[in-house]
This record gives C-alpha cells, sequence and structure tokens, in this order.
C-alpha cells in the first residue's frame, strides 16, 4: 500500500513538473520573437533596442536588449530608456490635430492660409488635410546636411529653412513624404490653439495618456534616461553619432521616447480616451490623390493591411542615431513598438517578422 501511494505521489509529481515546462501559446510566441530580437540585434548591430507589444489595452511583453550607452554601460529598459523615435512623432502630432479637430479649434479642409495668414503665398492653396497626409507639395530636405542640422531654432524660426521655396507640384496631384510639412502644419496648430505646440501635446496628450516619459528632444540640456544614439562605420562596432537640434521639426520628428509609451499612443486608436472614433478615422483613412488613387497615408499613420489581410496602422522612424516603428492591428486589438539607437537598422523588416509570429 504504501509503495502505491509512494509510486503515485512520484507520478503526479512528475507531471506536474511537466506540465509546468509546457510554454502557453502566448509564452511560445515571445520566446519565439525573443530569439529573433536577439538574431537581429547581431545581425543589424544595434547598440540598443526596446520592445513592447500590448494585446486588449495589456502588455503582454516588454523588454529591453543590448545598451542604452556604451559608456557608461548601461542597460536598456522599455519602461524608462528615451530613445529618438524619429517620424512616429507624426503619430504624436496626427493624434494631438485629432484633439484640436474634435474640440473645434482647427479644420482640416481649411487652407494653411486661414490659421497663417502671413505665410508666403505659393501659386497653389493647399489645406491642414493635405500637409498632414504629404500631398501639399511641401519639399523633402535637400542634402543630409538639412537633415542632420544642428542649431536649434523654434518652429516659428524653422520655417526659414523652406517657406519661400516653391511647392514641388500642384497640391492634390502627387505623394511626397516630408518632415517639413509637419513643421508647417505645427505652427499652424499653434495659431489656432494660441499654445505652444509642445505644450499644448504635452497637455493634451501626454499628460492624460500617461506618456510620462515622452519629451521633446531639447538639444541644450541633460536628459538622464536619454540613450546614446549611433551611426555605422567602416569598422565593426558602431559610432556615436555628431549632435543634432530637433527642436523645430519636433512635430515631424522631434520627441524621445520608451517602446512603453509609444504602446500607450498606439492603444489610442483602439481604445480611444482622448479623441472621439470620429476624429481618429480622418488619421486612418487613406488619403487619395486628385485621380482617386489611395496614397496609403492618413495623417500621422500608413494604412495597409497585414500578413492575414486584415487592417494595420504603421509608422516608421529613421532619425539621427534612430530606427522605430509603430503598428496597431485594430482587429486583433494588437500594438507592437520598436525602439532602437542605431541609423539605418532594418525595423520595418523586424517588425514584419513580429508580425508573422504575434498574428499567427
Amino acid at each position: 500500500m504504501l509503495k502505491r501511494i509512494i509510486a503515485s505521489f512520484i507520478l503526479l509529481s512528475t507531471s506536474l513538473g511537466f506540465s509546468q515546462t509546457i510554454d502557453s501559446p502566448q509564452q511560445a510566441k515571445i520566446r519565439t520573437a525573443k530569439k529573433l530580437a536577439k538574431k537581429f540585434l547581431r545581425k543589424q548591430r544595434v547598440p540598443g533596442m526596446a520592445i513592447t507589444v500590448s494585446q486588449h489595452g495589456d502588455i503582454i511583453w516588454s523588454d529591453g536588449f543590448g545598451k542604452a550607452k556604451r559608456k557608461p554601460k548601461t542597460k536598456v529598459k522599455p519602461d524608462e530608456t528615451q530613445f529618438r523615435i524619429a517620424s512616429i512623432s507624426k503619430s504624436i502630432t496626427a493624434i494631438a490635430l485629432a484633439k484640436m479637430v474634435d474640440d473645434k479649434e482647427i479644420n482640416l479642409n481649411e487652407s494653411i492660409y486661414t490659421y497663417l495668414p502671413d505665410y508666403p503665398k505659393q501659386k497653389f492653396d493647399f489645406t491642414v488635410r493635405q500637409l498632414g497626409g504629404h500631398l501639399a507639395g511641401i519639399r523633402h530636405y535637400k542634402d543630409n546636411n538639412e537633415y542632420a542640422l544642428n542649431k536649434k531654432m523654434s518652429i516659428t524660426e524653422g520655417l526659414d529653412l523652406f517657406k519661400n521655396d516653391s511647392l514641388v507640384f500642384q497640391p492634390g496631384t502627387q505623394f511626397l513624404y516630408n518632415s517639413f510639412g509637419y513643421v508647417l502644419m505645427s505652427e499652424a496648430m499653434q495659431k489656432a490653439s494660441q499654445k505652444e505646440f509642445n505644450a499644448y501635446v504635452t497637455d493634451s496628450v501626454f499628460k492624460p495618456l500617461q506618456m510620462t516619459n515622452t519629451v521633446i528632444d531639447a538639444s541644450d540640456i541633460v536628459i538622464p534616461n536619454r540613450c546614446e544614439f549611433y551611426r555605422k562605420s567602416n569598422y565593426r562596432k558602431p559610432v556615436v553619432c555628431d549632435p543634432v537640434a530637433n527642436e523645430y521639426k519636433v512635430a515631424g520628428g522631434g520627441f524621445l521616447s520608451t517602446s512603453e509609451d509609444i504602446v500607450k499612443l498606439g492603444n489610442e486608436l483602439l481604445f480611444p480616451k482622448i479623441v472621439s472614433k470620429e476624429a481618429i478615422k480622418e488619421l486612418i483613412t487613406s488619403q487619395h490623390l486628385d485621380t482617386g488613387n489611395n496614397t496609403g497615408y492618413g495623417i500621422g499613420f500608413s494604412v495597409e493591411t497585414s500578413k492575414n489581410g486584415t487592417p494595420k496602422y504603421y509608422h516608421t522612424g529613421g532619425g539621427v542615431g534612430a530606427a522605430t516603428i509603430l503598428i496597431v492591428y485594430p482587429q486583433e486589438k494588437l500594438v507592437i513598438s520598436i525602439l532602437t539607437n542605431l541609423s539605418g537598422a532594418q525595423v520595418q523588416q523586424f517588425g514584419d517578422e513580429l508580425e508573422a509570429i504575434f498574428l499567427d
């Protein structure tokens, strides 16, 4: 009898131990994603990366890889380490713009001159919506010197870089991705709200969404949790980037954030807290050219489909010492945020790999 009891106990203990080693489907996905993340880090020689994934509004995976700084060695923490998010800043600006639309402070279909009557007159008029959708004909950076400009300027001062240049095409006839259009749009938002842009975004977006680690990338002050920024070199190890001043183009590419904060932003599209569903629809509906062809871009978000054929809204970011992506899957209620501190890292391809895992 005692032998049977002991044998049963051993069998029960063994089965319990075995069951505890079996991953749940979600744990298995995370384990696979971690392996891919480490492979991506090695292959791309990325110094540091943060990844956060949420589903149904709850974080299911948040992890840091590599180093935020190499000297002194500082680990990446997805809830603390502040990366340059580059053009994901446009998504932040879009949410702020949606809030202004809800509050009837700005009209997407109004001429930009309604809000900026002193802006130099162009051959053609263009609207706030066209600015947000890269359809206004505003030019892109002329060269790398303009892209990596290290001169601190206000948004208003930044207009001087392009305001006297002719439009490169008649608004609505072509799509030309650029950041200067968002500089101009942020100036219009300042005038319409009668509030400095960064202050407006902080009060209207960051505070209510509890994005406590998202701030302007101030070039002249020490920000303790800001990571170091790297670029590829001819040598094996990436090198530290030269300084850059992004204050004037904060709306298009000048915010710092954590991967966990960026997921909070993505969840605003799924579970709106500060803007209406109607205003969000304006952001995630592809605009179209005068020909009727869709551009695949709304306002602050690219609009595509996932590997499963379901809707997918996203924005990539490429800046000095930054390669980033935010992806939102509304049907699956999934949000993925990837932030790195290396120029040119292939994050969109890596994002597709994570999509294949988490949408499986």
